[in-house]
């Protein structure tokens, strides 16, 4: 198949006339959100080319060590974000970045031992952000429905603590209800993949010219990659978050 057409920068000047399109019914419609499209677009803009940089220094110059670094630099990022998410859970962020981290690790290295990626930086940091993307999403909702249970039924909690149950008994109705709170998304857009839209990494290959059976085999291989790691990561932010909510008494914080 031939190779499609690149937009040169004439192109991206005018899908910077759509961003322009954007503000103006902002403004119009009086919502408040004109300034905001403005700073989201340029900041996007700013990112993609300093990250634009650092992969071609990556891809040409750091080999697989740095990519996996730069991956490490992405898992500390998305724990950052994820953590936010659970603010008022004792040591969130640390916990989102072990969540995250414990999900891109599995996940990748599976795929890596396995042959079913090949262990070069232009694959391996593409794929890991994907991962650490998923994994991020599922961890931050974790750890907000986690926070928002033990907040909003403290007073059940504390009673099945006082009839002699541990924290783990205590807690597990509401673990069960926000584990499956946080990977509905994933479930949702797992059953519906191609049938609403085309997923990015299937259609970045047909972009790129792949044939659509081989760009549809990848496209398994990264739904089935972003499901696992968001359970994964899901699992570990339960299980570490609960762990920070009760006192080694068994009492909740």
């Amino acid at each position: 198949m031939s190779s499609p057409a690149v937009p040169e920068w004439t192109g991206v000047a005018l899908s910077v006339s759509l961003v322009g399109l954007a503000v103006l019914i902002a403004w119009r419609q009086r919502l408040g959100l004109a300034r905001e499209v403005v700073v989201a677009a340029v900041r996007a803009g700013v990112q993609l080319f300093l990250v634009g940089a650092v992969l071609l220094f990556l891809f040409k110059h750091a080999g697989l060590p740095g990519g996996f670094a730069w991956l490490a630099v992405m898992v500390i990022i998305a724990g950052q974000v994820a953590g936010r998410r659970g603010k008022g859970l004792r040591h969130s962020r640390y916990v989102a970045t072990a969540s995250v981290a414990v999900a891109a690790a599995v996940t990748m290295g599976v795929l890596m031992a396995f042959g079913v990626i090949q262990t070069t930086p232009r694959v391996v940091v593409p794929v890991g952000g994907m991962v650490v993307s998923g994994a991020m999403a599922a961890t931050g909702v974790t750890l907000a429905r986690m926070v928002a249970e033990a907040k909003g039924q403290r007073a059940a909690i504390e009673a099945r603590l006082s009839l002699g149950l541990s924290a783990t008994a205590a807690f597990a109705p509401h673990r069960r209800e926000l584990l499956r709170t946080a990977l509905i998304p994933t479930l949702d857009s797992t059953k519906v993949v191609g049938l609403i839209s085309l997923p990015g990494a299937m259609t970045g290959l047909i972009l790129a010219g792949v044939s659509p059976e081989v760009a549809i085999r990848y496209q398994i291989v990264v739904m089935y990659m972003l499901l696992a790691a968001a359970v994964m990561a899901a699992l570990a932010a339960a299980e570490l978050g609960q762990r920070m909510l009760f006192t080694p008494a068994q009492q909740l914080r």
